[in-house]
C-alpha cells in the first residue's frame, strides 16, 4: 500500500491544474518536492482525452473578460454564479493564458470573445503544455488507472486501482462529469463522491443537440439559420436563446441549441413535451415587421415574395424559404401586391414562429458538458473542500454547474482545480 500526500483521481484540465497549483503553493512554503508527494491517476492512456477534442481539436481554452463579465456571460444560474466566483477571481483567464504561453503556446481572443490557441498550435498542445507544467512540478502522472474503489479511513483515503491501493492523506476528484463517456468520463467519481456521503444531484444533458420527432428535410442538413431567437415551449413555459441554429440529419445543433439544450432537457423532463420555433427577425416586432412588409409593397408591388425575404436584412437561407411560405400557405410566385391579408398575417406569424419540431431527447452522452454532479451546497466554494468529509476537495465538470458554450465551462475547470489543488496543499502546511 503506497502512501501519498496529495492524490487526484482525473488527469483532465481541473486535475492537471490541481496538481499543478499543489506544488506551486508547497514550493512556496519552502516544502521540498520530496516531502509533499503529488500522484494523478488518470483511466486513459493520455491525460487530458476531453480537452483534445473540444472545439473540433482547436480548443476554446477560456473567453477574454474579466472575471464578474465572465461569470455573468458564461454563467446563468445565480447560484452557480455564487459558488464559482471565488474560484474564477483566483484564477483568471489571464492567469491560464500566461501559464499557456510560458510552455509556449501563443493564444488570441476573436471578437466574440473566444480564445483559442493561435493558427499552428491544436488542442493536442494545450495538453502537451499541461503535461509538461506536471512534469516540472514533479507531479506522477499514474495513467491507464482505472480507480475502482475509494474508502475514507481514520485519517486518510484508501484508493483502489487495479491490484494497487494507494493511501492518500488528500484526495482531488476531477473524474469530470457523465458526457461523452467515450472520453472516460462515466460518472465514477459522482458514485465515490455518493459513497463517501455526498448529495448528487441528477445529471443532465448541457450543450447538447436537440432531436426532433420530425426530422428536419436532408436538403435542410448542414443548414444554418443566423442570428436568430430560438425558443423552446411547453405547459405554458417559455425559454430562448439568441444565436446561430443548425439543422442536421436527427434535429438541431449549433450555438443557439447548444446554449438552451439545458433548459430544453429540463422543460421536456418536466412537461412532457417541447416545441422548438424560432423567429427569424428577432430584431423587429411583428408590427414593424409588417410595416417594412407593407412599405415595400408600395414600392415595388410587382416584387415577387421570396425574392423580397431572399433580400431582406436578416433574411432567412434561401434553401429555407421555400419552406417558410410552404409552411405559411404562401404560394412560391405571388407577388407582393398579390398578397392578400390572411395571406401577409399567415407569412408574418411564419417568420416570427416558425416551427422547428417536436422534441424528442436532448442525448445526455452528446453534450460537451453535463449539469448536475455533487450538490454545490456541501462544498467550500472559497477552498472546494468539501464540508462533508475532511481532506476531501472536489473539482471541475463533476460538481452541479454548467456554463455556456464559449470557453466558459473549460476556464471553470481550470480555476476550480487550480482553487482546489492551492487549498489542498495548505493542509499539507500545517
Amino acid at each position: 500500500m503506497k502512501r501519498i500526500d496529495m492524490l487526484v483521481v482525473g488527469g483532465g484540465a481541473a486535475g492537471m491544474l490541481a496538481a499543478v497549483a499543489a506544488r506551486e503553493a508547497a514550493r512556496k512554503r519552502q516544502i521540498p518536492d520530496k516531502d509533499f508527494s503529488i500522484v494523478i491517476l488518470e483511466r486513459n492512456a493520455l491525460p487530458g482525452a476531453k480537452i483534445r477534442i473540444s472545439g473540433g481539436g482547436r480548443c476554446n481554452v477560456t473567453h477574454a473578460a474579466e472575471p464578474d463579465e465572465l461569470l455573468a456571460r458564461g454563467f446563468l444560474n445565480r447560484s452557480e454564479q455564487r459558488f464559482l466566483r471565488h474560484a474564477l477571481h483566483t484564477f483568471r483567464s489571464d492567469d491560464l493564458l500566461a501559464l499557456l504561453d510560458r510552455q509556449g503556446v501563443r493564444c488570441e481572443a476573436r471578437p466574440d470573445g473566444k480564445v483559442f490557441p493561435v493558427a499552428g498550435f491544436s488542442a493536442s498542445d494545450v495538453v502537451h503544455a499541461l503535461e509538461r507544467m506536471t512534469e516540472e512540478r514533479a507531479v506522477t502522472m499514474e495513467t491507464s488507472c482505472t480507480v475502482a474503489a475509494i474508502e475514507r479511513l481514520e485519517d486518510a483515503f484508501a484508493v483502489t486501482a487495479g491490484e494497487r491501493t494507494f493511501t492518500a492523506d488528500v484526495l482531488i476528484l476531477a473524474t469530470g462529469g457523465v458526457s461523452y463517456p467515450s472520453t472516460g468520463s462515466r460518472g465514477d467519481g459522482l458514485l465515490f463522491a455518493r459513497r463517501l456521503g455526498h448529495t448528487i444531484v441528477k445529471p443532465s444533458p448541457a450543450l447538447a443537440p436537440v432531436l426532433t420527432m420530425e426530422k428536419p428535410s436532408p436538403m435542410l442538413a448542414g443548414v444554418s439559420l443566423r442570428s436568430v431567437a430560438l425558443i423552446a415551449s411547453a405547459g405554458g413555459k417559455q425559454v430562448g436563446r439568441r444565436g446561430d441554429v443548425l439543422f442536421t440529419h436527427r434535429g438541431f445543433s449549433g450555438p443557439a441549441v447548444l446554449s438552451l439544450s439545458r433548459a430544453v432537457a429540463e422543460l421536456f423532463r418536466t412537461e412532457g413535451s417541447c416545441r422548438l420555433f424560432a423567429d427569424m427577425f428577432p430584431d423587429l416586432t411583428p408590427d414593424a415587421l409588417q410595416e417594412t412588409l407593407l412599405l415595400e409593397t408600395k414600392r415595388n408591388g410587382a416584387k415577387l415574395v421570396r425574392k423580397f425575404l431572399q433580400h431582406s436584412q436578416g433574411a432567412p437561407p434561401s434553401a429555407l424559404i421555400a419552406v417558410i411560405m410552404h409552411q405559411a400557405g404562401v404560394p412560391a410566385d405571388v407577388q407582393l401586391s398579390g398578397l392578400a391579408r390572411a395571406s401577409r398575417l399567415s407569412l408574418l406569424q411564419t417568420l416570427k414562429r416558425f416551427p422547428l419540431g417536436s422534441v424528442k431527447a436532448v442525448p445526455l452522452e452528446e453534450g460537451e458538458v453535463s449539469a448536475g454532479g455533487v450538490s454545490l451546497t456541501e462544498v467550500n466554494p472559497k477552498t472546494m473542500q468539501s464540508r462533508l468529509v475532511p481532506a476531501l476537495f472536489f473539482a471541475g465538470e463533476l460538481l452541479d454547474y454548467a456554463g455556456e458554450i464559449g470557453g466558459f465551462n473549460l476556464q471553470a475547470a481550470f480555476s476550480v482545480g487550480y482553487l482546489a489543488g492551492r487549498s489542498a496543499a495548505g493542509l499539507r502546511s500545517r
